[in-house]
């Protein structure tokens, strides 16, 4: 059988639609307090017929962002910083699926914000691309973005390809956040893939179960330490079975020497958890070495939605010039 092309790229993988807010129709229903953003004391009302007033006037409002046939308008942009969600590539067709179901997952957790999506290489729109389309629409009113890395540990990408390109739009305000991992919200989607692909309650306390975290790898040793300490979280949640971090490529162990050096320790039933936010040619050939089950890839998990934004809301709080000093290059 002859090989999908995506299996055979070399390097690691790493609509918008918004949703309709149906607004009660009948003025009793609604909360003045949350249509109103002053306090009541503060805006007193003589009689009944002021308060249906005020309600009918910001029903209008928010009814005139809905179309007939029950669309939603376009909003105008907001004034909060673009989200730019930055993904490696991969030749895997499925990767960009995946990638754009996350990102609409992150816009109905926050409507309003504009949230896009950059690669590093592979696939369209690349980063700087997508950087260059932000700076032309905004530039009359200031480009300001947060660029989240959909990616899982520190490492070249993010410490280097990053702020490259935020260097490469002088003049913007762009800040870069963490990587998604090291979280808890990490380890909380990684339970619930392996549990989807048959893992129970009670493996974590059998003598034979195991676990092994496939991760795409990195030479740098940040990016090692970030994976371990996902490993070691993974393995408290599930009760304490012992989680052993292997790689794809420029690490040690490869994920079949993980599987070897479990077996070796009497663990026969052993789990491969997929550490790769998107399907790909290293999560596919980590998938292949699985003994026993093995857990499909984060993909639009609910709870990589939330980090996602988590790591934007952090990058918001974080003075922009020492984070570019501790991001720039060497």
């Amino acid at each position: 059988m002859t090989e999908p092309a995506y299996l055979h790229e070399s390097l690691p993988p790493d609509r918008e639609s918004v949703p309709l807010e149906r607004t009660p129709l009948d003025p009793r229903s609604l909360d003045t307090k949350l249509l109103d953003p002053r306090p009541l004391d503060a805006a007193p009302l003589d009689t009944t017929a002021q308060l249906l007033l005020r309600i009918t006037d910001q029903l209008g409002s928010q009814l005139s962002h809905v179309t007939l046939n029950g669309a939603r308008r376009r909003m105008p942009p907001t004034e909060r910083p673009t989200l730019v969600a930055v993904a490696h590539g991969s030749r895997d067709p499925r990767a960009l699926h995946t990638a754009t179901e996350l990102l609409d997952r992150v816009r109905e957790l926050r409507p309003g914000l504009d949230v896009r999506l950059g690669h590093i290489e592979l696939n369209e729109p690349l980063l700087p691309a997508t950087l260059a389309a932000l700076e032309g629409e905004r530039r009359a009113a200031g480009t300001r973005a947060v660029l989240v890395p959909l990616l899982l540990s520190r490492g070249y990408h993010v410490k280097h390809d990053l702020p490259r390109a935020v260097a490469a739009v002088p003049g913007a305000d762009i800040r870069i956040a963490a990587p998604l991992g090291p979280h808890p919200l990490l380890v909380e989607a990684l339970c619930s893939r392996l549990a989807e692909a048959g893992w129970r309650p009670e493996d974590g306390t059998s003598r034979g179960a195991g676990v092994v975290l496939a991760a795409a790898g990195s030479r740098d040793p940040d990016s090692a330490s970030d994976t371990r300490r996902t490993a070691e979280l993974l393995s408290e949640r599930l009760g304490g079975v012992p989680v052993v971090p292997a790689y794809a490529s420029a690490a040690r162990p490869t994920v079949p020497a993980a599987v070897r050096a479990l077996t070796a320790r009497g663990r026969h039933r052993i789990a491969v958890a997929s550490y790769f936010a998107f399907p790909g040619l290293f999560a596919t050939r980590s998938a292949a070495a699985a003994p026993w089950i093995a857990a499909d890839p984060l993909g639009p998990h609910p709870a990589l939605a939330r980090l996602l934004l988590q790591r934007y809301d952090e990058a918001l709080s974080t003075a922009y010039p020492s984070q570019r000093r501790e991001l720039a290059p060497a």
